[in-house]
C-alpha cells in the first residue's frame, strides 16, 4: 500500500468522521422544509454535541464500569467502519473492506448500546434493550442476504472494493431485478438500524414509545455526547455505503487528483440523495406500533430472499 492509498483511506474516514453531524442536520433540515417549517440550522448538531461535551455526566452509584465504557465502544466501532467504507477509492481496501466484518461491526454497536440499556438500572432502558434485541433478530438475516446477494451478483466475493469495482465494470447489466431488490432490502435495513421512522422516532421523548433512546436515557454529558455522535455517524456511514455498493458509478479506481475529487463531489451528490429519500420517507410515513415492526423486517428479509432466487432464475 502506497503513501497515497493510505491519504485518501484516511481521507475518507476523517470525513465521514467530521460530517457526519453535519448529515445528521441536513436530514432534519429536509423534514423541516417537507413539513412547511423553516428548521434547525444543519450546523446544530455541532453546537448540540459541543453543549453536551462541556456538561458533566451524571452517573447513577449502581452502575458500573461497563455503563461508562460503552459510549467508547460505540464510538471506537464506529470510527473502524469509517476507515472501511470506500465511498472515494476503492483500491485501497482489501482485506480489510469485508462486509460480514463490517455486518460484525453494526452488532458490536448494537450489544454495547443494550449492554448500556440494562447497566443504566432504568426500567424504560431495559424496555429499550429488549426491543433493540427482538428487531435485531430480523435485521441482521435480511443485512447479511442482501450482502449475500451482492457477492453472487458481482462474482468478487465479500469484500466491499472489490464488489464496488466489479458492479461498475458490470455497468447497466448489473441494474436488474436483484440489484433493485436487494438495494430496497438494504434501505430498510437503514431505516431499522438506524431507529428511524417507521421503526423508531428519533426525536420522540415518549418513554413507552422509544427504542433507540431508551437505551440513552440515563447518559449524560461527555458520555451522551459520544453516544449522539456514535448514532449519526452510523446513520452517515449506511447512507455511504449505499453509493459503492448499489449505485458505483463514479467512485475512482485510479488515484489522481482529478478522479479523487470528481469522486468526492459524486459521493456527496448520492450522500444528500439518500438524506433526502430518507427525509421523504419519514415524512410521509408515522411511526408503526411495535407488534407491527416484525412484519416490516419480514419484508426485507423477503425482499432479499427474491433478490437472490432472482440470480438463478431471471
Amino acid at each position: 500500500m502506497t503513501f497515497a492509498e493510505i491519504a485518501v483511506e484516511l481521507l475518507q474516514a476523517v470525513l465521514l468522521i467530521a460530517l457526519a453531524p453535519l448529515m445528521s442536520g441536513i436530514v432534519s433540515k429536509f423534514k423541516a422544509l417537507m413539513q412547511g417549517r423553516v428548521g434547525a440550522s444543519v450546523f446544530q448538531p455541532y453546537r448540540d454535541l459541543h453543549k453536551l461535551i462541556k456538561k458533566d455526566a451524571v452517573t447513577s452509584r449502581s452502575c458500573s464500569w461497563l455503563f461508562r465504557g460503552v459510549p467508547y465502544v460505540c464510538m471506537a466501532s464506529m470510527i473502524v467502519l469509517a476507515m472501511m467504507t470506500p465511498f472515494i477509492y476503492t483500491g485501497v481496501l482489501a482485506p480489510f473492506g469485508d462486509l460480514v466484518t463490517v455486518v460484525y461491526l453494526f452488532t458490536m454497536f448494537r450489544f454495547a448500546m443494550v449492554l448500556g440499556g440494562l447497566e443504566g438500572g432504568s426500567a424504560f432502558g431495559g424496555m429499550g434493550s429488549s426491543r433493540e434485541m427482538m428487531m435485531s433478530v430480523l435485521i441482521e438475516p435480511a443485512l447479511l442476504l442482501a450482502i449475500a446477494t451482492l457477492a453472487v451478483l458481482s462474482g468478487a466475493g465479500t469484500d466491499m472494493g472489490d464488489i464496488s469495482s466489479a458492479i461498475s465494470a458490470m455497468g447497466l447489466a448489473a441494474v436488474g431485478p436483484a440489484l433493485i431488490l436487494a438495494g430496497a432490502s438494504f434501505m430498510i435495513t437503514l431505516l431499522a438500524e438506524n431507529a428511524r421512522i417507521p421503526f423508531d422516532n428519533p426525536t420522540t421523548h415518549l418513554e413507552l414509545t422509544m427504542v433507540h433512546e431508551a437505551m440513552m436515557l440515563e447518559y449524560s454529558g461527555r458520555g451522551l455526547a459520544f453516544m449522539e455522535y456514535s448514532s449519526m455517524l452510523r446513520l452517515t456511514i449506511f447512507m455511504a455505503m449505499l453509493g459503492p455498493l448499489f449505485f458505483p458509478w463514479g467512485i475512482a479506481d485510479q488515484l489522481t487528483v482529478g478522479s479523487v475529487v470528481l469522486s468526492i463531489a459524486v459521493a456527496a451528490v448520492k450522500i444528500v440523495a439518500v438524506a433526502f429519500v430518507l427525509s421523504l420517507v419519514e415524512s410521509v410515513l408515522c411511526k408503526s406500533r411495535l407488534f407491527k415492526t416484525p412484519n416490516l423486517l419480514t419484508a426485507s428479509f423477503t425482499l432479499s430472499l427474491m433478490a437472490m432466487i432472482s440470480l438463478y432464475i431471471l
